[in-house]
């Protein structure tokens, strides 16, 4: 859907939000649900590894918003990739934004450890929804539907494929920053509908993740550098949250990267949450700017506020 035909259908002038937004573009969700792209997603990256589901043990699943708030989502996914009642263990994260990288974190430390030997990581949003479309559309137009999963296990004797360092830091001092108040049990739906009606779409503070982002994220950057024993120089590509056009290039300002050392596609695909980050990596990888050993690095921000980040070598 492109953000033309949206301001057309809601009658918000030809090429204001596009302007605004830098979006160009996004695909939202018609007969899918947001199982179903869990699934595609890894199914995906199971016959890319080259295994089925059954050869899986362990199945996280992370996003902003989940299918419902109980049960987890991970369970139904794994039913609907057909995988045996007790063949894998099956749960959710979220760390909003950063959910995948928190969710592969922990993955590979319960492989690490010998507590799983092979894991699914699945993000998948339905980001279209809940959106301000009537009080702030620039925020709404940033945002698009997607999945993505990838396979881990334990690399082979002598491979250099490995994860060099993760790291994450929080600023609750910016917590209402990114907010969608209703579906927990802050309102309650029975006693303050009102409330609840009132919260029940994404908000969003575009200056106070600014501030926050420009005052700590380079020296984040720096930090998990240092952790991983690289210098800036040896990163082959970082793969960023696609929070938006203009925090991309705000980012890119901060951190000091090259354009062409950055995956940048906000503007076809919209932030797709949680997803943004696996599937930019996904993006990259079939477009052949990642080769064996390369040092990347997944980074982004998130609700919270929280920055992330992960460096892996391929």
């Amino acid at each position: 859907m492109t953000t033309t035909d949206l301001e057309q259908q809601r009658r918000l002038g030809t090429g204001r939000v596009v302007q605004a937004t830098g979006v160009v573009s996004r695909y939202l969700c018609d007969t899918e649900d947001q199982i179903s792209l869990a699934v595609t997603a890894c199914r995906a990256a199971l016959d890319d590894a080259g295994l089925s589901a059954d050869q899986i043990d362990l199945l996280v699943f992370g996003a902003a918003v989940p299918y419902q708030p109980i049960p987890a989502t991970a369970p139904l996914v794994m039913r609907r990739l057909a995988m045996a009642d007790g063949t894998a263990a099956a749960f959710d994260v979220n760390a909003t934004c950063l959910s995948f990288i928190t969710a592969f974190d922990l993955a590979a430390r319960q492989i690490a450890t010998g507590v799983a030997r092979r894991a699914l990581v699945v993000s998948s949003e339905v980001a279209s929804r809940a959106l301000p479309w009537d009080d702030d559309p620039e925020t709404a137009a940033l945002f698009g539907d997607g999945a993505a999963a990838m396979v881990l296990g334990a690399s082979p004797p002598r491979a250099a494929a490995c994860v060099a360092a993760m790291q994450m830091r929080s600023y609750p001092s910016a917590y209402e920053a990114c907010t969608l108040g209703a579906g927990g049990t802050r309102f309650d739906y029975h006693k303050d509908p009102a409330g609840f009606a009132a919260n029940s779409t994404f908000d969003m503070d575009g200056k106070a993740l600014f501030r926050v982002t420009a005052q700590h994220f380079k020296g984040f950057v720096a930090d998990l550098l240092v952790r991983a024993g690289w210098r800036q120089s040896d990163v082959a590509l970082v793969v960023p949250h696609q929070a938006s056009p203009a925090g991309l290039a705000h980012m890119i300002r901060l951190t000091g990267f090259a354009p062409r050392q950055v995956v940048d596609i906000a503007a076809e695909y919209g932030n797709q949450v949680a997803a943004s980050i696996p599937f930019a990596y996904d993006l990259a990888r079939r477009d052949g700017r990642i080769a064996a050993g390369d040092k990347v690095l997944m980074l982004g921000t998130s609700a919270g506020v929280s920055f992330g980040g992960l460096a892996l070598v391929a």
